[in-house]
């Protein structure tokens, strides 16, 4: 049996026709920097080959519906198992989404109380707040009602002539405005406080009557329903995504009356083992559910006992012992997710499996990668194959096999640089190699600070009266395990005081073909119209989304040929030749280069071209965060997870708008070269007199640190508390830290 997966000639992307041997029922971790490679080697040509020829083996029809996976350029893939891929992307899911249901815990617990649980109510699915038989009657299983908060909907000042419903569509010249305005029913010139009560609750609250006096324009079909009552059916109650933003702004959310958040009814909170109820369980931390399962002694449902302790163990193993089943997906962090997507595989009872992780350390404090470390061990003692994409010293000191790509991004990338044991490189002269080896200097330095912004005994989800001073114009890091309550101090209590601050959060860039990093940041404008201005023809000539778009393709550079049941092909147009714009548009040169050659460009050589100052600005931050390097006409698509985390914030150096900046979590798809630069970017941010305020778990960044807030001890009801507030050579001192732990153990590793 062969005991490698061999790849031959890999050329997809910027790979250097490279060749390896992965070793199988192993674990393989591949580093290297942001935009080296990394995921076109294991995403684009390992992964996307396995799924491909999957694919293939169903039916022509059955493969028009899957996912679509391109064949990589490759010359050979041998011994290559079945994949399945773990990403970054968070747990999404709706409103009725929990830990729970996303880990189908509940589902066994439901079965568990339909056999053993008295009185007998019914089967399984009774227990389901998915099903009419057990839902809340008052919340329909979602144990919270939505309230339009009347004040901020409606501005009493103002007529419905002049805008008194501040809600999309009915706002002036809005097509659901007309059902008030149109149904005879109001003076609607009258402000909405001269109303008598039965004219406002007409407004507001009827559920549907004829209108009194309609115009010619009123549908004659039509029933008048009240404002309050049309958006509550139109737009709450079928959880609308599409004005989603102004729906947050009018409404109220809150606890369920009824079932206390619970999602049941009174029926299913009446069954009960050992007097606890299925609603009871579900609102337990993890860690005291395990408890109250063991003591349960009945033989006829042994089997559903020992797999709802072993699915829960799991979760206590990775450190989300203090989560309840309850709690929404929706609110889960990152690495919350990360390490619950992770939990589902270890349960599988799939071996001789490919699992492919992107970065599972994202969002992670140093003692929480510690339980994924037990995941991914476990996958491989099962008999299967792990191949991690990541940076964290922590997981490459778990790996059987390190690969690094580089040396460097884009087209300095693309080279097998290293493969080897984790000490074979710690002592290579490559980019991983070298920085994993460094000295690390904890700052020592107690500088005195003459100002403070302050938060005092505030309190919100985990954290309870919390006070905090964060030093102004300083570099501030708080600190914790993932759920210790870090975002919501800074995001939510300290954002809520200090408005003016700017965050850069974890939210993904939607990056398409036609948008580059110029058009991100907002200045593309002015490249077209440096060629307008030359030329004197219209700006709109100079993109490839507007009248400069070549006719053929539209400006996307290929032409996308569909093969029915085969899939689509895409082929470079021939017209264009993948220049995506028009003949009249490249018959246009300025600096001796077309607006085509000039996309060409990497951002370092295309600076020197232009005097626009504010062109030039937004070049110099994309090199200030190691974006050097990239073409300016780069599709946002083909950016890597570490590149467009840089861009991002690029972004928010640029706009400059505001001196005191929250970062959550920069480090986000940063090797450990990057974080060396994004200090120094840091420093010069300090220079300018801006107050910064990181949300960080990398060790590197911590150890830099002017202030430290350290949240925990753990998550969830564990944490929320400040263990403490300081500099970083004091938090060494602090024996309950968990922080203090890893930094004294990170300082150790590299003396």
């Amino acid at each position: 049996m062969n005991r490698f997966i061999s790849i031959e000639g890999a050329k997809t992307n910027n790979l250097k026709n490279i060749s390896l041997k992965l070793p199988k029922y192993q674990i393989s971790v591949v580093t290297g920097v942001s935009g080296s490679g990394k995921s076109s080697l294991v995403f684009d040509t390992l992964a996307a080959e396995s799924q491909r020829l999957l694919n293939e083996t169903y039916s022509s029809y059955i493969q028009q519906l899957l996912p679509h996976y391109p064949q990589p350029i490759v010359d050979k893939i041998e011994n290559l198992p079945v994949s399945i891929v773990i990403n970054q992307k968070k747990i999404g899911g709706n409103a009725r989404s929990t830990v729970g249901t996303v880990t189908d815990i509940y589902s066994s617990l439901r079965l568990l109380f339909s056999r053993i649980a008295t009185p007998f109510i019914g089967y399984s699915m009774t227990y389901s707040f998915n099903n009419p038989q057990g839902m809340c009657e008052t919340c329909k299983g979602l144990g919270e009602i939505k309230q339009i908060d009347i004040s901020k909907l409606i501005d009493f000042d103002k007529s419905l002539n002049d805008g008194a419903i501040d809600f999309p569509t009915f706002q002036p010249g809005g097509w659901r405005l007309t059902r008030y305005t149109e149904s005879g029913n109001f003076d609607n010139d009258k402000k909405i406080k001269d109303y008598s009560k039965p004219e406002l609750d007409l407004l507001l609250n009827n559920h549907g009557s004829p209108p009194i006096n309609p115009t010619e324009k009123w549908p004659k079909t039509a029933t008048y329903i009240g404002v309050i009552s049309r958006i509550t059916k139109n737009f709450v109650e079928k959880d609308n995504d599409k004005y989603s933003t102004q729906l947050n702004q009018i409404l109220e959310v809150n606890e369920c009356p009824s079932c206390q958040g619970t999602r049941v009814n009174k029926i299913v909170r009446s069954a009960k083992i050992n007097e606890k109820s299925i609603a009871d369980c579900v609102t337990m931390p993890v860690s005291e559910l395990i408890v109250f399962i063991k003591k349960i002694q009945s033989p006829i449902v042994q089997i559903i006992l020992e797999d709802l302790i072993k699915k829960l163990k799991s979760l206590e193993d990775v450190g989300l012992g203090y989560l309840s089943l309850n709690r929404p997906t929706s609110t889960l962090s990152g690495g919350e997710s990360q390490r619950i997507k992770m939990t589902k595989h270890l349960n599988s009872a799939l071996s001789d499996v490919l699992y492919i992780f992107d970065e599972p350390s994202i969002g992670l404090h140093p003692e929480d990668i510690h339980g994924i470390s037990k995941i991914i061990k476990g996958l491989k003692n099962k008999g299967n194959t792990v191949v991690l994409v990541d940076h964290d010293p922590d997981i490459i000191k778990i790996a059987d096999r390190v690969i690094e790509i580089g040396q460097g991004a884009g087209d300095r990338g693309g080279n097998i640089t290293f493969e080897g044991t984790y000490e074979e490189l710690l002592k290579s002269n490559t980019v991983t190699g070298r920085v994993l080896s460094d000295k690390v200097n904890i700052n020592t330095e107690r500088k005195k600070f003459s100002s403070h912004y302050l938060l005092e005994n505030v309190s919100l989800h985990n954290v309870t009266k919390a006070s905090v001073r964060i030093p102004k114009q300083s570099l501030t890091v708080v600190t914790g395990v993932a759920g210790s309550g870090k975002s919501t101090l800074i995001r939510y209590l300290f954002k809520s005081k200090y408005p003016e601050a700017s965050i850069l959060d974890q939210s993904q860039i939607r990056g398409s073909i036609r948008s580059n990093a110029l058009t991100y940041l907002n200045v593309f404008d002015r490249v077209r119209s440096i060629f307008a201005h030359h030329s004197g023809k219209s700006i709109s000539l100079f993109s490839y989304n507007g009248k400069g778009a070549c006719p053929s393709c539209k400006g996307k550079g290929y032409i996308k040929l569909d093969l029915a049941y085969m899939g689509d092909v895409e082929q470079i147009c021939e017209e264009c030749h993948g220049k995506r714009f028009n003949s009249e548009a490249l018959s246009v040169q300025k600096y001796g280069l077309t607006i085509y050659d000039v996309l060409q460009l990497p951002v370092n050589k295309a600076i020197t071209l232009f005097e626009d100052n504010l062109l030039k600005k937004a070049m110099q931050d994309l090199i200030d965060v190691n974006l050097g390097y990239i073409k300016l006409g780069q599709s946002l698509d083909t950016y890597s997870g570490g590149e467009l985390q840089r861009l991002k914030i690029a972004k928010v150096i640029h706009q400059d708008s505001s001196n005191l900046l929250i970062l959550d979590e920069p480090s986000t798809g940063l090797h450990e070269i990057d974080i060396d630069k994004l200090l120094l970017l840091f420093n010069k941010l300090l220079k300018k007199n801006k107050t910064l305020i990181v949300l960080e778990h990398n060790l590197k960044i911590i150890s830099n640190a002017q202030w430290i807030i350290d949240m925990g001890l753990r998550g969830g009801n564990l944490g929320g508390k400040v263990i403490f507030e300081g500099y970083p050579i004091v938090l060494l001192k602090i024996k309950d830290s968990l922080t203090a732990k890893h930094l004294q153990s990170y300082k150790k590793d590299n003396k």
